[in-house]
């Protein structure tokens, strides 16, 4: 199958959007797909993680529609939730033996994970759960909890509780944060999901350029919030999901320096898009289990011009600029504010006056991983900021570079966002990046 979903990622490049509505997979060939990469990523990618951060048994307890974050990744693409109280357990025994998988439930969890609670020894499923435990004596046991980061705070206090007051004293003393390595999990790309993630990401920038396109704005009636809801629908009319709403926004010469000012919080419900207008988008989509978050910026021609305007597009390089600035700071180990810190100062000597707030992202939109500063925490992110860079991780590339624009007689904020990797041979966008800004009508 995953053979097969590579050849249609090929021919998706190769056909208009219509043509890949058809492409898209259904149902239950995408099932076929993420359970594949998930088979795949808990088989070879988890026993790796576990052993870099130190702890040789992971506890995953979740009850149904109170899902740890982390266990609604590893659940199979047949189950939309835990069932009842699902309990994993993966435990290392070291060597080359292969991680054992299990599920303390009533039910196998699909194919992955094999059920190991014999109601008939053990009514109580915490007892179970204790005897897995006890039978194969961990040195570290680890629990999903995090001051910092949400996505590896899963474990809910009722049943850190009950879990505590089952285990023998002598296992309380191995319990430790599995803060680290749910954060390595959720992050590192494996290699099939690399395989897969360019053709999403171009998926999504299909749909943002036809819904930022002449056949979607009329100037003069069409307004913001009209082209934020037509994102949406293209989505579901493509059978796909988009993880937050889309926003669409404006600068354009006649308002000042008001919109620049902004912040990201008090933005106009919906402005009525026209002529001159310089249009901003920010959209993402969820598919196969993967996200993007893209920004990008459309222009719309007035009735003598035949192309975006020469200054508009020198902004745009103005902000390639910062994008490189950023992702050449890239180097694993250095932490999330480290390169901040660097990109910013970089940027400062060059001459760009900018904001990076950019995030990692995957199995969430904004993903576990580094955080590289906020729109309002530039000089650093607490906790989140601190942690280190890895290989195939990704981030969203989030960034504004501000530009005097003479012909208007302001400031114009080019705000950018595309998505990336950062492998072992350095960094690299997945499909590209805006290097022009398109206009609508197209001019070409």
């Amino acid at each position: 199958m995953f053979r097969i979903f590579t050849l249609c990622f090929f021919t998706i490049f190769l056909t208009d959007l219509n043509a890949q509505h058809t492409l898209i997979l259904n149902q239950q060939e995408r099932a076929e797909v993420i359970d594949d990469i998930l088979e795949d990523r808990l088989d070879n990618l988890l026993p790796e993680l576990m052993r870099r951060e130190g702890i040789d048994m992971w506890v995953i307890i979740s009850r149904e529609y109170n899902e740890d974050p982390v266990m609604k990744t590893m659940l199979p693409s047949t189950w939309l939730s835990a069932r009842r109280r699902t309990i994993m357990v993966f435990y290392d025994k070291g060597g080359d033996n292969p991680l054992e998988k299990i599920a303390i439930a009533r039910y196998d969890v699909g194919k992955l994970l094999k059920g190991a609670w014999d109601l008939n020894v053990f009514p109580d499923q915490w007892e179970a759960l204790v005897d897995v435990i006890k039978d194969r004596k961990p040195k570290k046991l680890g629990i999903n909890k995090s001051e910092y980061f949400a996505l590896a705070d899963g474990l809910v206090n009722t049943e850190y509780e009950q879990f505590m007051e089952k285990l023998p004293k002598k296992y309380k003393k191995r319990v430790v944060t599995a803060e680290r390595l749910a954060i390595a999990w959720l992050e590192t790309r494996s290699e099939k999901e690399l395989q897969i993630y360019p053709m999403i990401c171009h998926l999504g920038h299909k749909i943002l350029q036809e819904g930022l396109s002449e056949k979607n704005i009329h100037p003069g009636i069409t307004t913001t919030t009209d082209v934020e809801w037509q994102l949406r629908q293209l989505v579901t009319d493509y059978g796909l999901k988009t993880w937050f709403h889309p926003s669409v926004s404006v600068q354009r010469a006649a308002q000042g320096n008001q919109e620049f000012l902004r912040s990201f919080s008090r933005r106009p419900d919906q402005e009525v898009i026209q002529m001159g207008d310089l249009l901003h988008v920010d959209f993402g989509i969820t598919y196969l289990r993967l996200n993007t978050d893209q920004q990008q910026h459309f222009y719309v021609l007035k009735p003598n011009e035949k192309e975006v305007p020469a200054y508009l597009q020198a902004a745009l390089k103005n902000g390639n600029r910062l994008q490189d600035i950023l992702t050449d700071n890239f180097k694993a180990g250095r932490t999330g504010n480290q390169i901040l810190s660097a990109s910013l100062d970089q940027a400062k000597a060059e001459g760009i006056n900018g904001s990076i707030y950019t995030h990692p992202i995957g199995l969430h939109g904004h993903a576990a991983g580094p955080a590289i500063g906020m729109w309002d925490k530039q000089q650093g992110v607490k906790g989140t900021g601190d942690y280190e860079l890895y290989p195939n991780t990704a981030y969203s590339i989030e960034l504004f570079a501000a530009k005097e624009i003479p012909e208007w007689g302001k400031i114009v904020r080019i705000m950018l966002e595309e998505d990336g990797v950062y492998g072992k041979d350095g960094f690299y966008f997945l499909d590209n990046r805006m290097e022009e800004i398109l206009s609508i009508p197209r001019s070409k």
